[in-house]
């Protein structure tokens, strides 16, 4: 008899058991991927006995299968680029237009920025860094609060999550097996609800209490320096635009738009006289290793839940789902909540491969549309960026900061932003028309 064998210690033992061992791995160091895959093995062979591997090996040959999947090595490459680009640096300096003459107008700016690196790569890491590099030290030199500066880099470079072409979305779409074209559409409008929500706290802020940002500068910008910035602006626009409108002109689809964004940040390096060996070979390194991570997870978090399913582990959580209430949006919100934990502990890669296959079918069961639950699953991984005790932006941040900014001074600041993240992810819980129009 399997010692593991669900049917003998019950449905229920066996999950606090899987998720106990799950815990203790993670609490040793050991990386998320690895600890899925070893518990996963560990209840398939102790459970069901060695048959049950090709099991777990053909599930995850059809993860790893999908042609869909092209397109994350080729955005995250596109923002390695960008990241050893001047184009950052230029487009911030071009956005002095945008905010020049408003009270916060640096900040204002710098969220404006956050937008387009979003729309242009859809990696958060490297557009806190490139933020935290080019407009915290500007902000500080300025004299902006200090607390309201940190914040505004870190939740402007979390957009990545939810601006398209987020990776975060094409990840949802290949679990869930839904259209990440669709999911673009879908989070359009919210991505830019909670920029609205940043640029108008910023503006509130900086009106009501003057010590919070300097007065703006009225100085006039000579009409030779302005078509000089609005240089800086032409190249990332029109990256966007082959990049977004070819998904939703339906010109290319998204593993093909995600090439074109590749091939216009490499013809913006050149245009520009930045490109080089180096800059192609480091490139290439981060996106192996960033893409490595991903794909390492994916497999064991694929293989953690067939070997779920295999036990009856799915039919259990959703029948624990659905008891909780006859509301479908109490339900929603119960998955929110658990999300929200994750999110304080767990990267959103693993979070999305371990609990989507089971709570996407739940949300199919309830009626609800698949598309609409997936921008608010990426609306609650903005907060999880944000969220202590281990939210990635504060440690990407840390290590651009100046020394006496600490991590606890990080996380203080980022109590604002995380709560126009809760806002937001509450009014498109209550109104889906946002997400689905």
């Amino acid at each position: 008899m399997d010692i593991l064998d669900p049917g003998v210690i019950g449905i229920g033992p066996a999950t606090l058991m899987m998720f106990g061992m799950m815990v203790v791995l993670l609490l040793t160091g050991m990386p998320l991927a690895f600890v899925t895959l070893l518990v996963a093995l560990v209840f398939a062979i102790g459970g069901f006995g060695t048959m049950a591997v090709p099991l777990i090996t053909s599930r995850i040959y059809t993860f790893v299968d999908n042609f869909v999947f092209v397109s994350v090595p080729m955005f995250v490459l596109m923002a390695a680029i960008l990241d050893r680009s001047g184009i950052a640096r230029d487009l911030f300096d071009a956005m002095k237009l945008v905010g020049g003459r408003l009270r916060g107008g640096v900040a204002v700016q710098t969220i404006f920025v956050s937008i387009i690196l979003a729309a242009m790569s859809g990696i958060i890491g490297g557009e806190i860094v490139l933020l935290g590099l080019l407009a915290l030290p500007q902000m500080l030199r300025l004299g902006y609060d200090r607390s309201l500066a940190i914040g505004v880099v870190c939740a402007g470079g979390s957009l990545g999550t939810m601006v398209p072409p987020s990776i975060v979305l094409i990840i949802y779409g290949l679990t869930a097996n839904v259209s990440i074209g669709d999911l673009f559409t879908a989070a359009f409008i919210p991505g830019f609800m909670l920029a609205s929500f940043y640029v108008i706290y910023v503006l509130a802020r900086a009106y009501l209490d003057p010590k919070a940002a300097p007065p703006p500068d009225n100085e006039t910008i000579p009409n030779q320096e302005k078509l000089r910035l609005l240089k800086g602006l032409i190249l990332p626009i029109m990256v966007v635009i082959f990049v977004l409108g070819s998904i939703y002109g339906g010109i290319a689809s998204v593993t093909e738009a995600s090439a074109i964004g590749v091939g216009g940040v490499m013809l913006s390096t050149i245009l520009r006289g930045e490109f080089t060996y180096t800059l192609v070979r480091d490139a290439a390194m981060q996106t192996l290793a960033t893409v490595g991570m991903i794909v390492w997870i994916g497999i064991g978090a694929t293989a953690l839940v067939g070997v779920y399913n295999l036990m009856g582990g799915i039919s259990f959580v959703s029948g624990l789902m659905t008891g909780i209430s006859d509301n479908p949006r109490i339900v929603v919100l119960a998955m929110m909540g658990i999300l929200f934990v994750l999110g304080a502990f767990l990267d959103w890669v693993g979070i999305a491969l371990l609990t989507m296959p089971i709570f996407v079918p739940i949300i199919r069961d309830l009626g609800l549309d698949p598309i609409w639950f997936g921008v608010l699953f990426c609306m609650n991984m903005q907060v999880s960026f944000l969220s202590p005790p281990f939210g990635p932006a504060a440690f990407y941040l840390k290590t651009v900061a100046p020394p006496d900014i600490s991590l606890g001074d990080i996380f203080k600041s980022l109590l604002p932003f995380i709560c126009l993240q809760v806002l937001a992810v509450g009014i498109l819980l209550l109104f889906p028309a946002i997400a689905v129009y």
